[in-house]
């Protein structure tokens, strides 16, 4: 049975930079964009607000980032983009972690822009081997079915 992370705990550990390890979203898998990141910073503590943003290179190495706003909603959080992208909006939510929490499940409901997926994060400079062996022996603990882990694409 996956963690449930109140919003104080989401706030303390959440924080931070982090690598993309694993992933079934089209959007990371498609070979356009490489070396995800996604940095979350305290923006308020109640209601929880996080800044979001994510980098990433493309293949010629040009930097891109998206930056955007995630507000807690009870059960997860809303992100909404910033900019260009502030029409775009997506449901997100963290379903397990490691006892250290250094590595982090996140899955995110469809969008009208987005299929259902799944993300595995984890510290900047966590070895992916570790994420990897860690998640697929405890599925559970990141709220993820085998069948879940099994669509994941590790980098």
């Amino acid at each position: 049975m996956p963690a449930i992370f109140s919003p104080d705990s989401l706030a303390q550990f959440l924080p931070g930079t982090w690598t993309i390890r694993a992933t079934n979203f089209p959007f990371w898998l498609s070979g356009e964009r490489v070396d995800g990141r996604l940095n979350y910073s305290l923006v308020r503590e109640d209601p929880l607000t996080l800044g979001d943003l994510v980098t990433y290179s493309k293949p010629d190495g040009t930097a891109k980032k998206i930056a955007g706003i995630d507000r807690w909603t009870g059960e997860g959080f809303t992100w909404r983009g910033k900019g260009l992208m502030t029409v775009l909006t997506s449901k997100w939510k963290v379903t397990g972690a490691s006892d250290d929490l250094e590595i982090v499940a996140i899955q995110y409901e469809k969008s009208p822009v987005t299929p259902a997926g799944i993300d595995i994060i984890a510290r900047e400079g966590h070895p992916a081997t570790e994420a990897r062996q860690l998640v697929a022996t405890r599925t559970d603990q990141f709220g993820l079915t085998a069948e879940q882990f099994a669509t994941l694409s590790w980098f």
